[in-house]
């Protein structure tokens, strides 16, 4: 199939469609995907905007917490929110939404006819969302932006007399749940494409990382910076419809 990317709308103008595939073809999931191109023929993939649920939730704490003032202070209550500062609660959701804005353009600066992304995909059933999706010729990338300080380090616990555990630690934190929360959405994405391959990526955008070396893996995610995570996405190669796997995973992952 071919297409072509018009970037001022970020969305994928096919110039033609392959026909579906019958059934019983006994094509693997990853070529079924690429004959379903067919689903595609409106040509608009709403490719979603980055850290925009994110930023809607704290548009919404912080209106919900300026009311608790206004109400408790009556008409004191325009000085006490102006003179309140943001609960900490509050204020992380904007912070989150800036990485993922940020991260979010860069990786749009990577679209081509060999990389596709999506932005904030709402996961069906769940109020959860999967920050951005890179498909690549070689593969998809599921990737959750963090904008953490401090160090990133791989801690490895046990080894011969106990069951080796690894901890990721940005600082004095531990951060290991959220490669479990990776793990996750990475099995759904798989669920949809088949035997395309995905991989999972923690994305620090404000860590502090060494100048030689620091990005590392486990457990199958990469954790690395936008700089990083580019060059691979860019160097990637291999056999995938970019156009057709980005239109599948559109219409099941939805904009949040």
């Amino acid at each position: 199939m071919e297409a072509v990317y018009e970037r001022s709308t970020k969305t994928v103008r096919c110039t033609e469609c392959s026909p579906t595939a019958p059934a019983g073809s006994g094509l693997s999931p990853a070529a079924r995907i690429s004959s379903e191109a067919p689903e595609l023929t409106d040509c608009g993939v709403d490719v979603g905007a980055a850290g925009s649920s994110a930023r809607r939730e704290y548009e919404r704490r912080k209106a919900k917490d300026e009311e608790r003032l206004r109400q408790k202070w009556g008409k004191l209550g325009g000085i006490a929110v102006a003179l309140s500062d943001e609960k900490q609660s509050t204020k992380a959701w904007a912070t989150g939404a800036v990485g993922e804005e940020r991260l979010g353009a860069r990786l749009d600066s990577l679209v081509s006819e060999s990389i596709a992304v999506l932005h904030d995909r709402r996961i069906p059933g769940s109020k959860a969302n999967i920050d951005h999706i890179a498909v690549t010729t070689a593969g998809i990338w599921v990737i959750d932006a963090k904008r953490y300080k401090g160090r990133l380090e791989l801690k490895i616990d046990g080894g011969i007399l106990r069951p080796k555990v690894e901890k990721v630690l940005v600082g004095r934190r531990d951060c290991t749940k959220l490669v479990d929360g990776v793990l996750k959405q990475v099995d759904l994405v798989r669920e949809v494409v088949g035997d395309i391959p995905v991989i999972g990526s923690l994305c620090f955008v404000e860590a502090d990382w060494p100048l030689i070396g620091g990005a590392f893996a486990t457990r199958g995610v990469q954790v690395l910076w936008p700089k990083r995570l580019a060059k691979l996405l860019v160097e990637a190669a291999g056999a995938v419809n970019v156009p057709s796997v980005r239109g599948t995973l559109a219409a099941h992952f939805k904009p949040a």
